[in-house]
């Protein structure tokens, strides 16, 4: 085999390596999409209008309590992230949560407190859509180590720290490991898969029309399963290379007056 169509496939063989396999897609698992703090700020403001507010004297005014008079608003956020479920599915990659809400609390003149969620709406909107009683989220949060996040699974109703390389849990209702237990990433997904896996967005629990998985899904760039059309395309350009490479090696070389000389494999040497 004519030495640059040897080049021409260990390249196709390395570039096809690259682009379906990506080197960096498993030190990515324990990540999520962090907010930075232009986000985090504009997810605070958007707690701290009147619409908020009378979403927040709706939650402590339940039961029957007296009016919460005068509100104050939390000057910072604590975004809760809940667990993806691609990671679910044990996709190469795929990040072991996704932002849920930045829980900002709210305190009335008493002493009691709510926690705003405020939900993202595109990349740059905020809107408040809910709020729950007390502050769990930010009871939870400053028990964190430096760099985790906070952690959700709702259908146990747990609280996780999430590091590099692992979980902890530090509260459910229906705990599936002790509390304080930390547990590898490797192994807490597949706890995930055995829990539900049929019941993720198309499975058994989807189609019943069964409560599962938030459908609902933020754009997180490329898609998984989008790396092989540009595989293919890659290849197809390769292919054509090496054929033309073959033409020209196997062409008869053919000079015509005042031509320029060319050195190549496909060329008799005189």
């Amino acid at each position: 085999m004519a030495r640059p169509v040897r080049a021409v496939l260990l390249l196709t063989a390395v570039l096809l390596t690259s682009v379906a396999f990506p080197p960096a897609a498993d030190a990515r698992r324990d990540e999520v999409p962090r907010l930075d703090a232009a986000r985090l700020s504009a997810a605070v403001r958007a707690a701290h209008t009147p619409a908020a507010a009378s979403i927040a004297r709706t939650n402590l005014e339940q039961g029957g309590p007296p009016a919460p008079g005068a509100l104050e608003v939390a000057e910072t956020g604590t975004p809760a992230y809940t667990i993806d479920p691609d990671f679910v599915r044990g996709l190469p990659g795929a990040p072991v949560g996704r932002l849920a809400y930045v829980a900002v609390v709210v305190t009335a003149a008493d002493g009691r407190k709510a926690t705003l969620q405020v939900t993202p709406q595109g990349a740059d909107d905020w809107t408040v859509e809910a709020a729950l009683s007390g502050e769990d989220e930010h009871r939870l949060a400053e028990t964190l180590a430096p760099g985790a996040v906070l952690l959700s699974e709702p259908q146990i109703n747990g609280w996780y720290a999430l590091e590099p390389g692992k979980v902890t849990l530090l509260r459910a209702s229906l705990p599936q490991n002790p509390v304080g237990e930390s547990l590898p990433l490797a192994g807490y997904q597949r706890q995930l898969a055995n829990r539900y896996g049929d019941r993720l967005p198309g499975g058994p629990a989807d189609r019943k029309g069964e409560i599962g998985f938030d459908q609902d899904r933020p754009e997180q760039g490329v898609v998984p399963g989008a790396v092989w059309p540009s595989a293919g395309l890659l290849l197809l350009c390769v292919v054509a290379v090496i054929l033309v490479v073959r033409r020209r090696g196997r062409a008869k070389p053919h000079r015509e007056p005042g031509a320029r000389k060319c050195s190549g494999s496909g060329l008799h040497r005189g």
